[in-house]
Parts: structure tokens; sequence; C-alpha cells
């Protein structure tokens, strides 16, 4: 068995035992489609007042901007469909914001997840995000066979749906590359 096979194994093992539903795996590399995608989507003013979206551009298409010598995106989805329901009296608040900041929530699994990686495979480098800067997530789920962009803009999973936090872990790291998701 070839380290990388050995690798990617040990990479989603270790996604699976800190509770992410999926975890798919793209080869990192230049979003030329996204790149004339997204530059008309701005030069169309689509981006309203969010005018941070202007910001970064190079770094939204190229994740070795992001790890310098990136070689896998790493994606994982984590369900926020709420296991409880809210009470018919309090106010109603969106699904994906009921209970604990998913952006601490996450943050810290990342952390764990590159460290347990680190300690199994050696010397690794990377960067995990989760709405922490500017990665285009759904475009590397659907890289990484996870699920597709849906009409609403949201990335959907054939098994599981939408509801999902989506985090992504770039890392310099040769993995098998799952395959892409195919319209």
């Amino acid at each position: 068995m070839s380290n990388v096979h050995k690798h990617t194994g040990i990479v989603k093992t270790i996604a699976a035992g800190l509770g992410f539903d999926y975890c798919g795996i793209a080869k990192a590399r230049l979003l030329d489609d996204d790149a004339r995608r997204l530059e008309n989507w701005l030069s169309k003013g689509m981006h309203g007042n969010m005018q941070y979206m202007e910001n970064h551009f190079d770094l939204r298409i190229d994740p070795c901007k992001l790890v310098p010598g990136a070689r896998s995106v790493i994606t994982l989805l984590l369900n926020y469909f709420p296991s409880q329901q809210q009470s018919v009296q309090s106010p109603k608040i969106s699904k994906y914001a009921y209970g604990n900041d998913y952006h601490e929530v996450i943050r810290s699994k990342l952390k764990i997840f590159l460290q347990q990686i680190k300690e199994r495979v050696g010397e690794v480098n990377g960067r995990g995000f989760v709405d922490s800067a500017p990665v285009l997530e759904r475009t590397w789920a659907q890289k990484a066979g996870i699920g597709w962009i849906g009409k609403n803009g949201n990335l959907i999973n054939k098994k599981s749906g939408s509801f999902f936090f989506i985090a992504t872990l770039i890392t310099d790291m040769e993995l098998d590359y799952d395959d892409e998701f195919v319209k």
C-alpha cells in the first residue's frame, strides 16, 4: 500500500472519529472557472454592500496562496440540523444558529484534526478554515465529490440534504483524490 493511499485512509478515519459527516479530498489547484465566474459576479455588483468580497481575489481562487506548497484540499461537512426543536413560545432563530457558535466548534475540531494527522503521518503543513478566509468552500466540496451547488446556492449532498457547515483543510500532503461530483 502506498503512503498516499495509507495517508488518505488515516485522514478519512480521523475525520469520521471527530464526528464529521463527510470528508472529501480534491487536488489543490487554481480554480480557473470559478475565477471567471467570481470576476463576472463582482463586476455586475452582485455582492451588494459586501465589499469584502472584492478583497483577496487571488486567495479565493488559488489554495497555494493560502498554504504554500498546497497539494490537497480536504473538505469536511458537519450536519447542523438540531436534534431538539425550538420551543414554540421562543423567538425563531435559524437552525444553523441553534446551539454553540459553529465557528468555535469547527475551528476546535480542525485544530484537533490537523494535530492527529501530524501525530499519525509526520510533518504536515496545513491550515483549516471555516468562514475565516477567502476560501470557495462549496466549490471545493463539489470537487471533492461530496455534493453539488443547488439553485439556492447551497451545497446539497445526495444522501443528507443541505443542512451542513463546510470546513476546509488545505494541506501540503499528497492524497488520493475523490471523484468530482458530476451534475
